[in-house]
């Protein structure tokens, strides 16, 4: 049955000149990344050591009340996800983006792994951890790691707590980003991927939604089901390196 629906998804991009890839947590599970929650996560609790949700601990409105909270969380997550680096289903969709004429990777994930494994055409919707910021002053900078730094850490010019550059939970998605998924998706594509996103987000499930609506491809990577496994025209049932592995090697013929 997997041998059949990856024969078909190679058949279809043989005939595609543009694609669409939607990617979250799934695509870098076998980077080693742990998720917040869930089996071997790091916050199977219901509550953090401080007596608030991982949730609550991440929030906008944590940082700009007790910063310190929200930068301690910050350090254990960049703190286990330090030594791991971008899989081969990160290489996979940055060699399609070099085969094809038009490749875009909307994610979700703020670990910056697509850039790093050759993507450019990446529209991380919710950041990249790597990029440090001052709101009052606008100093940026880029880490390798949070490793020397204060909890919190404060801008160097106007001693001010910065922050990551990423959208935590209760704010709003960069309004520039927006509007660059916006152009992208009104531009359709030949083919639309889902791959390791359960797809909750309004925003992440809309592209696939499109797609169908319009005769579009669609096919979703997830060993999971998910709010959108009933819309698409392709199920795949694997971990996202595997099934892009398999799918890109019968492409490739």
């Amino acid at each position: 049955m997997r041998s059949a629906q990856i024969k078909k998804v190679a058949a279809l991009l043989r005939n595609c000149k543009s694609i669409l890839c939607i990617t979250g947590a799934g695509i870098s599970a076998d980077s080693g990344l742990p998720t917040y929650r869930g089996t071997g996560g790091l916050y199977d609790d219901k509550v953090t050591e401080d007596g608030v949700p991982i949730e609550t601990a991440l929030a906008g409105e944590m940082l700009q009340k007790k910063p310190e909270i929200t930068w301690k969380y910050l350090f254990q997550i960049e703190r286990r996800c330090r030594h791991a680096k971008h899989n081969r289903a990160h290489e996979i969709l940055a060699e399609m983006e070099r085969d094809f004429e038009r490749v875009w990777i909307l994610t979700q994930n703020i670990d910056g792994f697509h850039h790093a494994a050759g993507s450019k055409n990446v529209i991380d919707i919710h950041g990249d951890m790597h990029e440090i910021l001052c709101e009052r002053c606008g100093w940026q900078t880029r880490v390798d790691s949070y490793d020397g730094l204060d909890i919190p850490p404060r801008c160097p010019e106007c001693r001010t707590i910065v922050r990551p550059d990423v959208v935590f939970f209760g704010e709003c998605l960069p309004p520039h980003k927006v509007d660059q998924m916006e152009r992208e998706l009104g531009q359709m594509f030949d083919i639309y991927f889902s791959i390791g996103t359960t797809s909750v987000f309004p925003y992440i499930r809309y592209p696939m939604t499109l797609a169908a609506h319009f005769g579009k491809p669609t096919v979703e990577i997830n060993p999971d089901k998910t709010d959108i496994s009933g819309l698409v025209d392709i199920k795949i049932s694997m971990g996202a390196a595997d099934a892009l592995q398999a799918v890109w090697k019968e492409y490739q013929g």
